[in-house]
């Protein structure tokens, strides 16, 4: 980013040192002060993954009768971080539990701090990051850049700093940050000082921002703000809030219907700071398993975080196969950081998805978008793969069966059932290679 102003510095101090030069007291206080002023928080390097409260628990906090299991209360998150730590699911990377709106109570305490509901979180927030830590899982919260959250209770406003404070003594580890009841005008502002008051805790927080969201263009063209979340924020929500419906999923899918790696959006992904496509919808009520798949390929391809929002105590066989795939997984966490795109049949049903990866393969998406009929033939060429060497043939191993499917010469063709996907990982071979016919 720009050089920080010489007023920008004046809270931060460094500790003189009778060992010292001179130029290395200084160099030190210009980095210190570069690190607070610039994300740069040596955090999600790749995109992160876990649970999450919202959207299976939204704001539900009546915790009587057979609401007990479902309200947002400290015992419904200890049992998901148990669930995490025993179900294989923190082995496969979902080592995250993240609380969303609701928590908190419309009140600050005496100290001016942000608060639980004390009926609802008894044992307090420090605890509970206790409990989380305890099972190797990280703490996730939430609150809202305006004065109070988009469900009525406290916000950030005006309290940056303490805010911070109180979460870095919590434990917390990562932070939602929404943007309910903010002007616009404030948010370039508000978001990047947030993320200030959180890197002088010391303490490695993951900043998630909502910014582009509330933005009339979502951060791109005249909005003027793709540089500054870039450089503020590890990941943001660009667009709507996901539902349990295909049409919901789908409407997001096609948002990020993007037909080149050069879109900019596309291109400001990457270690460090992520696109959020929003939570994943598997595992609950309103689609297919071929729907389900076809989500969980997707965000692969888009680089997403990975946060569930379900019910892990009862959760079927088939969506918890699909949530654990760890080839797919091994693709969304990929090292190589760059977001994938629609390399062709973006105006129709029949689309192809390319993401590069960092040992030169490509992840490829075979996705029947259409709901009519029984399915359609969808191609993959080498020329929709542009990092790979000209002329090459490739080798293909489906990842949703877990099998290879041979080598072919630069061209292979699969039949796609409607509202299905196949899931593919391509790696470039020699010309001479076995082909399959």
């Amino acid at each position: 980013g720009s050089s920080p102003s010489v007023s920008a510095y004046q809270d931060i101090t460094c500790e003189d040192s009778m060992n010292k030069t001179m130029l290395l007291q200084v160099l030190a206080c210009l980095f210190q002060a570069l690190h607070i002023l610039a994300l740069d928080n040596g955090v999600a390097r790749t995109p992160p993954m876990g649970w999450m409260t919202w959207e299976r628990y939204t704001c539900t906090t009546n915790c009587s009768g057979e609401g007990a299991t479902r309200c947002i209360n400290e015992n419904l998150i200890k049992a998901m971080a148990d669930q995490l730590a025993s179900g294989g699911w923190r082995e496969a990377g979902y080592a995250q539990v993240s609380i969303d709106d609701c928590w908190a109570m419309k009140e600050r305490d005496s100290n001016g701090r942000q608060q639980p509901d004390h009926t609802r979180f008894p044992s307090g927030m420090a605890a509970l990051g206790k409990y989380i830590h305890e099972r190797g899982l990280r703490f996730g919260t939430y609150s809202d850049i305006g004065s109070s959250t988009c469900a009525g209770v406290v916000g950030l406003k005006d309290h940056f700093e303490i805010d911070a404070d109180t979460f870095a003594s919590w434990g917390v580890d990562y932070i939602k940050v929404d943007g309910c009841n903010e002007k616009l005008t404030d948010m370039q502002r508000d978001y990047p000082a947030f993320g200030q008051a959180l890197n002088k805790t010391g303490r490695p927080i993951v900043y998630s921002c909502s910014w582009p969201a509330y933005m009339p263009h979502r951060c791109e063209g005249a909005d003027n703000c793709l540089a500054p979340l870039i450089e503020h924020c590890n990941l943001w929500r660009n667009y709507n809030d996901i539902s349990d419906g295909w049409q919901s999923v789908s409407s997001i899918i096609n948002f990020w219907k993007r037909n080149s790696s050069d879109d900019a959006m596309v291109m400001a992904a990457g270690p460090g700071h992520w696109n959020d496509p929003d939570m994943l919808m598997i595992g609950n009520f309103g689609l297919s398993e071929a729907e389900e798949q076809t989500q969980f390929a997707l965000w692969a391809i888009f680089a997403a975080p990975l946060f569930m929002s379900n019910d892990l105590r009862q959760i079927s066989d088939s969506s918890k196969a699909i949530l654990l795939n760890r080839e797919i997984i091994a693709v969304n966490q990929d090292i190589l950081g760059k977001q994938g795109y629609c390399a062709a049949g973006c105006a129709g049903d029949a689309r192809v998805w390319v993401r590069e990866l960092q040992n030169g393969d490509a992840a490829v998406a075979l996705q029947n978008a259409g709901n009519f009929g029984d399915g359609a033939e969808i191609s993959v060429n080498a020329d929709m793969l542009p990092w790979f060497p000209k002329g090459s043939h490739f080798k293909a191993r489906d990842l949703y069966e877990h099998a290879d499917l041979g080598t072919f010469p630069g061209k292979a063709s699969f039949y796609v059932h409607v509202s299905s996907v196949k899931m593919l990982r391509l790696s470039p071979m020699s010309a001479d290679s076995s082909l399959v016919v």
